[in-house]
């Protein structure tokens, strides 16, 4: 018998799907917030649509994701035949070798096959179609102008992403085409939407990521007009040791992630340079004493406990050059096996513990970067169990002495919750969690 929380959810996906497989309108929009299950509906839909003999065309944003999707779909559909589209230099992985998956630089090249998956880089450059149906994964990372590109290559669209996570971003100045209405760096739902006013977005109810410790701060800060909850109980989702602590910061630390699921390890205020040693120890630390313990997670997938390896656990960052001395820092300590990335990076990702280095930490000021709340979203939203912030005392210091003073522009909707807000609400929850460092 299916749980409360899994009919809501189910109740909502079964909507979406005959929303976009009904309607006449050019797209279907669907709201998810961290680990509601994108992949999963993107996978269904895809099949469903294929079994019913209606090719479809599936557009992801990186490799990886569409080796992602290729990998379930052909898991779950082993009758279908699929297409992995890909570029000049890509090399299969090994998650796709299936007797169903045909892969080729072209369309040409694959053959009969019922579903057809590649990145929006790739698909810019097809020029075959229309597709009948497409479905666009992590469609608020997408740029619009991608979308503008990709756009006469299919009838009707499912677009489904996070609106709480990092938007689509660029490495040049893109100043001069804030708030005009063809602005490439909108994302791809944001131009559906401006121009589509009739599409009111669907939304994902529950996340079966998040544990009941995390649903509720992490709505609140980051989601805070859509909402979510959690999809287990607090009684599901356990952390342990196999061994007692010796006391000290770091094992108060530990102790207090396994309690609650969130800990705030801080050290003393001051302002440093980005890759600040204390910091960068404290983390190494942290992630070491937790190997050193034999942590045991418990879970509804995993009801007798598994042992958190060195795979399940990831340390976030704001900057590459605060990546590259963690990476160093564990590495010395016989820990390479971590997954250590930016907040970019991890998008998209799960671990049972996360550990994170504060965006704002050590920090003299506060920039529209280091305020960017999809960054915070994404570093606090990728555990299954805990998540433990390393931080410098001071920052909320720190954004009183910052207030927002972003421009506003006519034709550019106001973000909310913005940066300032979704990092106080953040801190506020984390304090109650704090460990003083030495």
């Amino acid at each position: 018998m299916m749980s409360e929380v899994a009919t809501t959810a189910e109740t909502v996906i079964s909507r979406v799907l005959a929303d976009f497989t009904g309607g006449t309108g050019r797209g279907v929009v669907v709201d998810s917030p961290p680990g509601a299950g994108k992949s999963t509906l993107v996978v269904r839909a895809a099949i469903q649509i294929a079994r019913a003999g209606e090719p479809i065309m599936v557009v992801a944003q990186t490799n990886d994701q569409v080796d992602d999707l290729v990998d379930r779909m052909a898991r779950e559909a082993p009758g279908l035949r699929i297409g992995r589209l890909s570029g000049g230099k890509y090399v299969p992985s090994t998650r796709i070798a299936h007797p169903n998956v045909t892969v080729a630089e072209k369309v040409s090249g694959l053959g009969e096959v019922d579903i057809v998956v590649g990145t929006a880089a790739k698909w810019v450059f097809v020029s075959e179609g229309p597709w009948p149906w497409a479905i666009v994964d992590e469609a608020y990372q997408m740029r619009s102008d991608m979308l503008l590109r990709v756009a006469p290559r299919f009838d009707r669209a499912l677009m489904v992403g996070d609106p709480g996570q990092l938007d689509p971003f660029s490495t040049i100045d893109i100043n001069r085409w804030t708030g005009l209405a063809w602005d490439p760096m909108q994302s791809a739902v944001a131009a559906l939407l401006a121009n589509n006013p009739d599409i009111r977005p669907h939304q994902l109810p529950v996340s079966w990521r998040l544990p009941a410790s995390a649903a509720p701060p992490v709505s609140a800060a980051f989601y805070p007009y859509t909402g979510f909850r959690a999809a287990t109980t607090t009684e599901q989702r356990q952390l342990t040791y196999q061994t007692r602590g010796f006391g000290g910061p770091i094992d108060d630390t530990l102790e207090e992630a396994a309690r609650t699921g969130w800990a705030l390890h801080e050290l003393p205020a001051g302002h440093t340079i980005r890759t600040d040693t204390q910091a960068v120890q404290a983390i190494t630390d942290i992630a070491a004493r937790l190997l050193q313990r034999g942590t045991v997670a418990r879970s509804e997938r995993a009801p007798d406990g598994v042992v958190v390896t060195q795979e399940r656990i990831a340390v976030g960052a704001a900057h590459r050059d605060q990546v590259a001395a963690l990476r160093k820092s564990l590495h010395a300590r016989g820990i390479d096996r971590i997954r250590v990335d930016t907040a970019n990076g991890l998008q998209g990702s799960e671990y049972d513990i996360v550990l994170v280095l504060h965006p704002l930490s050590g920090r003299r000021d506060a920039t529209a970067f280091h305020l960017e709340s999809g960054r915070l979203c994404v570093l606090t939203s990728r555990h299954r169990h805990a998540c433990i912030v390393v931080a410098r005392a001071g920052i909320q210091g720190l954004l009183d002495a910052h207030p927002p003073g972003e421009p506003l522009h006519i034709g550019v909707p106001a973000k909310f919750p913005d940066g300032w807000e979704a990092n106080h609400a953040m801190l506020t929850h984390l304090h109650a969690h704090r460990v003083r460092g030495a």
